[in-house]
């Protein structure tokens, strides 16, 4: 049993701010932050990583009583025996990564929270909170690059493969993906990327989790569990459309989305998935039998949320291991669908798409799924963008898609854009 010692006060500053003033001594970031919900968990440094949460004793110190937070990167398909690229090869497997240095924003107000293997000392204390309180307000800037086309004839052939396997009764859905490389005309750094994306035009949670010199960052729209106590959510989404240029073809788009026969099928996928997966693990289950829209900056999507009562006994990271991956990731049935996603696609995922997220000492959490995501090492990188096909998807029109999901992590170089 491993004792961890966790300081935490509250502290007044913009934990943004002073997140940036505080990342130059650490090789090691994480970031969990909510742009829509007071849920923001920011760590620098790494004091252990442990594989489960029944290897750690915490004792809590400080005027605050905040749990320990650990952080957890997983990978879509980590059984997957195709090399990841270089830059996702970069990082370790690693289960609960607990941090030296932990902003946390929440209703109650802002914190610092100091962990370590022995007691904390109040100097270590008092000199990172004297660092940031004197941060200054940070600045965005934008990157300049040009992305490596790839090639539409391929992409045809995938999602047509794709189409054979369901009409052989294979699958009902399989996602498939394309990755797009990027080359930076200035070197950028982690804390670049993650200003633009928590300032910018982008809606949902950002992520950002750097070893060394590589970082994998984003703004993902999905929820994938949440648990307080013995409350739980999480949300199903699937089915696509765009926004379109005024609110009148917005308004188009939605009410066609809502009657979409391809959308819907894809998106009953999810929620069947997500209700037997809530059954076994919960009561007083509450999941809508018709979708809603949840809209953002380049499309909408058919959204139904899921809330539950966990039954005693039941942990986050069991639920965890059931949800993920969803249809709305991999296809339906799952199992099948990431054989034949390892057959088709001729790179390994690595984090796109993994479970992204933060547990703390109590077991208490919540974990988004790693989408509008990229790879980078402050030169190069990649970007990635999936999409569900069904019977009858059209290989362009999903193509089409995948392009305007990529100006999500795309916008994370855009330091003019300002988020509404």
């Amino acid at each position: 049993m491993t004792k961890i010692f966790s300081n935490t006060q509250p502290v007044q500053v913009d934990m943004v701010d002073a997140f940036c003033v505080l990342q130059k001594g650490f090789t090691d970031q994480f970031v969990y932050y909510d742009k829509t919900r007071k849920i923001r968990y920011m760590g620098l440094g790494r004091c252990i990583a442990l594989r489960s949460l029944h290897e750690v004793e915490s004792v809590l110190q400080g005027e605050a009583k905040e749990e320990p937070v650990f952080f957890s990167f997983t990978r879509f398909d980590a059984e997957n025996p195709k090399e990841t690229d270089d830059l996702f090869n970069a990082f370790p497997q690693l289960k609960l990564m607990l941090p030296e240095v932990v902003l946390i924003e929440n209703e109650q107000g802002t914190f610092l929270q100091i962990n370590s293997l022995g007691p904390v000392y109040a100097g270590r204390i008092e000199r990172f909170a004297r660092q940031a309180m004197a941060a200054p307000a940070r600045k965005r800037a934008s990157i300049p690059y040009t992305l490596e086309t790839d090639s539409r004839a391929n992409w045809d052939a995938m999602v047509n493969d794709g189409l054979a396997a369901i009409a052989a009764k294979r699958v009902e859905k399989v996602v498939l993906s394309r990755r797009l490389k990027l080359v930076a005309k200035t070197p950028f750094s982690s804390k670049d990327l993650l200003v633009n994306l928590i300032d910018g035009t982008s809606r949902g949670t950002v992520l950002l989790y750097r070893y060394g010199d590589v970082f994998y960052c984003g703004c993902t729209p999905e929820l994938l569990v949440r648990k307080r106590g013995l409350a739980v959510e999480s949300m199903c989404l699937a089915g696509t459309a765009g926004v379109g240029e005024s609110l009148e073809e917005g308004a188009r788009l939605t009410e066609g989305l809502l009657h979409n026969e391809k959308d819907l099928r894809e998106h009953a996928f999810v929620v069947d998935f997500m209700r037997e997966v809530f059954k076994r693990n919960c009561h007083d289950v509450d999941i809508a039998n018709e979708p809603d829209v949840l809209m953002l900056q380049h499309v909408q999507h058919l959204y139904t949320p899921a809330k539950a009562q966990v039954m005693e006994g039941a942990s986050l990271n069991g639920l965890l291991k059931q949800l993920h991956p969803t249809p709305a990731l991999s296809g339906a049935p799952v199992g099948e669908a990431l054989m034949l996603i390892r057959q088709i696609e001729s790179y390994n995922r690595g984090l796109f798409g993994g479970a992204c997220g933060y547990v703390n000492a109590a077991g208490d959490g919540e974990f988004s799924v790693g989408l509008r995501t990229g790879v980078f090492d402050g030169e190069i990188g990649w970007i990635y963008a999936g999409c569900g096909i069904v019977a009858d998807s059209d290989p362009a029109a999903e193509y089409d898609e995948t392009e305007l999901k990529f100006k999500t992590v795309l916008s994370a170089f855009d330091g003019q854009g300002t988020y509404e």
